[in-house]
């Protein structure tokens, strides 16, 4: 996810819309000012999570949202990850 997305409660509005969706999974702010996210779940919430990651919280201005495929283990809930 691209564009004025950290320092904007992005993570955290993440972590909330993710639980209320009863998603499983991670985010996480990237150095080079992204941040990253790992959803798993329903498809039909994965993708409402989706569509809502490219609007974001009130601040942030999404420029950019590429979705991938993943196999990665999301874990027992959804969590805030350190940036990498």
């Amino acid at each position: 996810i691209k564009g004025r997305v950290q320092g904007v409660f992005y993570r955290d509005w993440t972590v909330g819309n993710a639980t209320e969706l009863g998603l499983k999974g991670w985010v996480r702010n990237r150095r080079d000012g992204a941040v990253e996210a790992l959803f798993s779940g329903d498809p039909a919430k994965v993708d409402e999570m989706s569509q809502r990651c490219r609007r974001g919280p009130p601040s942030a201005v999404v420029t950019g949202l590429e979705v991938f495929p993943c196999d990665d283990d999301p874990g027992s809930g959804f969590e805030r990850k350190p940036t990498v």
